[in-house]
């Protein structure tokens, strides 16, 4: 683990979390203002007691994420097609399963479901894309 591992767990960690403030907390809020009264989401003010655990998340999706696409990185291959190819990968095994788990096991509305899994597989891609930009073949940051 060196310096470029330390600097792009932070660099992802702090554009995860704005990915998912975009997506959760400006795209997706009306629909989950919608459930609040059904008890399937929290208030806002009862949320907010709960943001050391978003931190925490994204900071485990930063450093996880840059662990895990600098033990694949293939030297003089495509930036822009590792990055897809690696965001995809991440969507296919861990983004969409997960949201399909939780429709599975939560009464949520299907297109609620839909519109999570679409918007964080484009986050996870755009995510990818940072961490090729980040780790290419260069000696230095």
């Amino acid at each position: 683990m060196n310096k470029r591992f330390w600097i792009c767990g932070i660099v992802v960690s702090i554009a995860a979390l704005l990915l998912d403030f975009l997506i959760h907390g400006l795209l997706l809020q009306p629909d989950y203002t919608a459930l609040v009264p059904a008890g399937l989401f929290r208030g806002p003010e009862d949320a907010t007691t709960y943001l050391p655990y978003l931190l925490g998340a994204h900071v485990l999706i930063g450093f996880g994420l840059t662990w895990l696409y600098r033990k694949g990185m293939e030297r003089g291959r495509s930036v822009l097609g590792q990055g897809l190819r690696f965001g995809a990968a991440v969507a296919v095994m861990s983004t969409i399963p997960g949201y399909l788990v939780y429709y599975a096991v939560q009464p949520l509305p299907a297109t609620l479901v839909h519109k999570q899994m679409i918007f964080s597989t484009i986050a996870m891609l755009l995510l990818g894309l940072l961490l090729a930009w980040l780790n290419p073949s260069r000696r230095t940051l």
